[in-house]
């Protein structure tokens, strides 16, 4: 075993495979950029080394730094993780060149699955089934657009040599064709500096299953059964399964030879994943070679949670010229384990990305990187902040059960337990996503959101006087004097009133509406509470920690989070956030300016789409933005003509920031 190993990269998986080191006894250093100087991942290593400015460019893919840093600490061998570095071949020659030893398939497995087209050639091969489509060398837009019809649309564009869901987009008609196209070549040039596409039949009712598969360097390959990764927002998974629901024993064994066929048609070595696309139809299950990640993948505690095995110990061990630890009929699967990705995004916003200081970041009840029930990966902790500059994952939850039913019971009640203030998260959005008819009954394909977004999209599960109602406690109960005995009633901040009775009035908004209430104080210590014309007796009790308030015949536990003026209330039903106005204060300035288009996100604006002067309608693309890799159009909200842009392409851009200038008729 390596004494010591250099994980190439941040956050949640290096964290991930520090803690799979530290149980073996491997020494491990971390490299960090400026933005990263006091991240968890530098911390739980046992040395750590600077390597650069804020941006991936500048750090985390100058792999010159990080050759330096693991030579000048002795370090025997480097874990490229997932993302940056995992699967660019140049890294992994010239670790090899360095004397370091690279934990991942070799060089030329790394080449051949890298470029997409290239691997659905050698996947043709070796008898693999494709999805009909282009995969040729000529990449110019006539060729490319020729080739679309030829397929038959809807068809799919995608970054031959990337992945993630940067540079992938779905065109339904030959007009659209070229814009998306554009917009693909720019994405994937940007993420992989290869702007190299290919074009498949977009499948009907895809599924995305993949299996994950091992080889050493003796040439046995096994695999450890599937996952089914079919729940995606922006071509980007959001819940991850295994096994797959509703497989036949058949299909899983046939797909399993075939990822097998697939790993060693490259001689492959290390962790890898087989990526296919089933198509569902009357015939029945349909499966396609998609492509091959050649790293771990980010859902691999799923698979972990099955098979009882810790794969960054295979990793490690492989990497080491130990043969494969078990052989294919010591793999066993055990029960049902679902991961989901916690991430700071806006799912009312079409999913994008958010930044911001965690000022709540409270886990449930679970172990970190480790075989359990309920497990807990995260590169961040409470206080930190999600920052434009990478990935917008704040964790994975993952939890296992006997039985699919009780896997997706325990994911629920976990995220009811999960408490994330101070960034926009998709926490909410994954319960209703779990409670929809779709993904309770395992009706799954990747167009499941969509096909469920009146259940998913503009609802509360906490009732907003409920919210309101927490508030108010939370608010009384930061007034009580501290328990250090009696306190003359003169010097309390509370309404505490000689004689008669005293009113309070609080106004909260949530999402753009006023929610007022009245607080009435007796001099005998009763309260009512008024709200929505419904007034009642109101009494709270704090039970160190969660909140109990009863108004009239209703109550409610909960707990409740404040800083500044904001009020984040948790409870089993769900969360609502809560911003209380003070009625005495006034801004004499709007905070919108009329006319102006304000970016959605903090990124760097890539082009704009219309010039000054130019007439456009409601919807029509205006600019294109670039946030996290990932590329976002931003459209008219009304019709107008242009009267000024504001920024040039290129321009780092605040959220918020107006973009340009529109005037309306």
């Amino acid at each position: 075993m390596f004494q010591k190993i250099l994980i190439a990269n941040r956050g949640e998986i290096a964290c991930r495979v520090a803690a799979t080191a530290a149980r073996l006894g491997v020494q491990t250093v971390a490299v960090y950029s400026d933005a990263d100087a006091k991240a968890a991942h530098v911390q739980a290593c046992d040395e750590a080394v600077h390597i650069g400015g804020a941006a991936v460019q500048d750090s985390y893919l100058q792999w010159q730094r990080i050759l330096d840093a693991a030579v000048q600490t002795g370090a025997q061998a480097v874990h490229p993780g997932y993302g940056f570095l995992s699967e660019n071949a140049d890294f992994a020659k010239a670790c090899a060149k360095a004397g370091l030893v690279f934990i991942g398939p070799g060089v030329e497995a790394i080449q051949a699955m890298g470029l997409k087209a290239a691997s659905k050639q050698l996947m043709e091969k070796a008898g693999v089934p494709l999805v009909p489509g282009y995969h040729g060398a000529d990449q110019s837009p006539a060729v490319l657009a020729s080739e679309a019809k030829r397929i038959g649309f809807p068809v799919l564009i995608k970054a031959s040599a990337g992945g993630g869901g940067k540079g992938m987009r779905i065109v339904h008609k030959d007009s659209d064709f070229a814009d998306a196209l554009a917009s693909c070549q720019r994405e994937a040039k940007n993420s992989f500096g290869d702007d190299a596409v290919l074009i498949e039949k977009y499948v009907q009712r895809p599924r995305h299953i993949e299996i994950q598969v091992f080889g050493d360097s003796q040439g046995n390959v096994i695999h450890l059964h599937e996952r089914d990764c079919s729940v995606q927002r922006r071509h980007q998974k959001v819940l991850e399964e295994s096994p797959a629901p509703g497989m036949s024993a058949d299909m899983r064994e046939r797909m399993g030879a075939a990822a097998i066929a697939a790993a060693k048609a490259v001689n492959y070595v290390g962790a890898g994943t087989v990526e296919f696309i089933v198509e569902q139809s009357e015939r029945g299950m349909e499966f396609f070679f998609m492509e091959m990640n050649t790293r771990l993948q980010v859902e691999h505690p799923v698979t972990e949670a099955v098979t009882g095995l810790d794969l960054v110990e295979w990793q490690l061990r492989i990497a080491c010229g130990e043969p494969l630890p078990l052989t294919q009929a010591q793999v066993h699967v055990n029960g049902h384990a679902i991961e989901a990705r916690i991430c700071a995004e806006t799912p009312e916003h079409d999913f994008l990305p958010a930044i911001g200081h965690l000022h709540v970041l409270k886990a449930p009840p679970a172990s970190r990187f480790s075989v359990s029930p309920i497990r807990w990966d995260s590169g961040v902790r409470e206080g930190d902040s999600i920052s434009p500059h990478y990935d917008s994952m704040i964790a994975k939850l993952i939890v296992h059960g006997e039985t699919r039913e009780q896997a997706l019971a325990r994911l629920d009640q976990a995220l009811s337990q999960l408490h994330v203030s101070g960034v926009q998260n998709n926490v909410a959005f994954l319960r209703r996503l779990l409670r929809t008819d779709s993904f309770a009954h395992a009706q799954l394909d990747t167009a499941l959101i969509t096909r469920e977004h009146a259940k998913l999209f503009g609802q509360i599960g906490l009732p907003i006087t409920h919210a309101v109602a927490a508030a108010v406690a939370a608010q009384l109960r930061a007034e009580q004097p501290p328990s250090m005995g009696w306190t003359d009633p003169w010097s309390l901040r509370n309404d505490w009133l000689l004689q008669g009775q005293s009113r309070r009035h609080f106004v909260f908004h949530c999402h753009g509406v006023a929610y007022p209430a009245v607080l009435t104080r007796t001099v005998r210590g009763g309260m009512t509470l008024r709200m929505a014309d419904q007034e009642a007796a109101f009494d709270w009790a704090d039970e160190a920690g969660p909140l109990q308030w009863h108004w009239g015949s209703q109550s409610l536990r909960c707990h409740v989070y404040r800083h500044g003026q904001d009020s984040h209330v948790f409870a089993e039903a769900g969360e609502v956030c809560l911003t209380r106005i003070d009625p005495l204060a006034h801004d004499s300035q709007d905070s919108v300016v009329s006319g102006n288009l304000a970016a959605p996100m903090p990124g760097k604006l890539l082009s704009f789409a219309v010039s000054v002067g130019e007439k456009v309608a409601a919807g029509q693309a205006l600019a294109v933005m670039e946030a996290m890799k990932m590329e976002h159009t931003v459209a008219a909200p009304t019709a107008g003509t242009v009267a000024e842009l504001l920024y040039a392409p290129g321009d780092q851009v605040a959220e918020g920031a107006p973009l340009l200038r529109l005037t309306t008729e």
